[in-house]
């Protein structure tokens, strides 16, 4: 057994894994210095399972890994709108969920958590391309296929495999704070946070040079945030109207322009608070809102937590 401060980890590899689904949280939470966690990677039984894609894996542990984790992913696999998984995995995922352990979909992973009936009457998603499939075949479940995760707290769901990275660094800012899950995002050469409620994929009725820009305007209000951010300065910047800049913006990003402005102030003060000895109003200061009152409000409607508990709970988290 693993010393009590390693979170102990499950990836679940069903017939017709895909090996992107398979791969992302295998490394992305391998043991390091950084990383308190600790993998298995296992199946219905142990050996090997066939997958997708013209690979095959050969797993060292069966469903007694699902029993052992407080944490268990579901890789996407092949035809899930027409292959349910084996009885003894269904079980076993009731097993892990009704003991408190989280369960995390990549991709059409989510037809397995479908199948135990834990996504009854909540929000998930899945790959677009299954979104109707799971829909149809699972009518309880309310289906999102706009956005690239959703956390239903002790069940979460994720879009096709590069949303199971986006997934698994917000797991990573649930459990270890934003500046480890930043440090992850380094290391993996990827966005440091891209929101559940973004969008799948852009429509194809935006211009790339366009979407570009306002990736661009995004980028440059990350190193403003304690300047004045208004719709009319972003929609200048990117040089469009407010109105068409406010519309694409909701479209590429899932939020309004003033939500994910806020969004970005109350992250970056989370960093801030892990990383630094700065008080909270030097901080409120910094990232642009103006008053440690103002941050404490937000900070509590975000996170349901104070600046002062965050900083207790996550300083030093990287």
């Amino acid at each position: 057994m693993p010393p009590p401060s390693l979170h102990r980890v499950a990836v679940l590899v069903l017939e017709g894994a895909k090996p992107l689904d398979v791969g992302i949280p295998a490394q992305v939470f391998t043991t390091r210095a950084s990383m308190p966690y600790e993998v298995r990677v296992c199946g219905a039984v142990p050996g090997r399972v066939a997958g997708g894609d013209g690979l095959s894996y050969d797993v060292a542990h069966g469903l007694e890994a699902v029993a052992w984790a407080d944490l268990v992913f579901v890789p996407g696999y092949r035809f899930p709108d027409r292959e349910d998984p084996p009885p003894t995995v269904v079980a076993a995922l009731i097993a892990a969920h009704d003991r408190g352990a989280r369960l995390a979909a990549i991709s059409t992973g989510a037809f397995a958590l479908a199948a135990t009936g834990l996504l009854d009457g909540r929000r998930a998603t899945t790959h677009w391309h299954y979104t109707r499939a799971l829909a149809e075949k699972y009518p309880r479940i309310r289906v999102d296929g706009n956005v690239l995760f959703v956390d239903e707290g002790s069940v979460l769901t994720s879009a096709g495999a590069a949303s199971g990275i986006d997934l698994c660094l917000h797991v990573l800012r649930r459990d270890l704070g934003v500046a480890a899950s930043n440090h992850a995002a380094r290391r993996l050469v990827a966005a440091p946070y891209r929101s559940g409620g973004q969008a799948q994929y852009v429509p194809r009725s935006v211009p790339e040079p366009q979407g570009e820009r306002f990736a661009a305007t995004r980028e440059w209000a990350l190193h403003r945030l304690g300047e004045p951010l208004g719709l009319d300065v972003l929609a200048r910047h990117a040089a469009v109207s407010a109105r068409t800049f406010s519309r694409r913006f909701v479209k590429e990003t899932g939020y309004t322009p003033m939500q994910w402005v806020m969004r970005a102030r109350v992250d970056r003060a989370r960093e801030l608070l892990e990383r630094s000895e700065l008080g909270v109003e030097q901080i409120a200061a910094e990232v642009g809102l103006g008053t440690g009152a103002n941050l404490r409000l937000h900070f509590q409607r975000v996170l349901g937590t104070t600046p002062s508990e965050y900083r207790r709970t996550f300083a030093g988290g990287e």
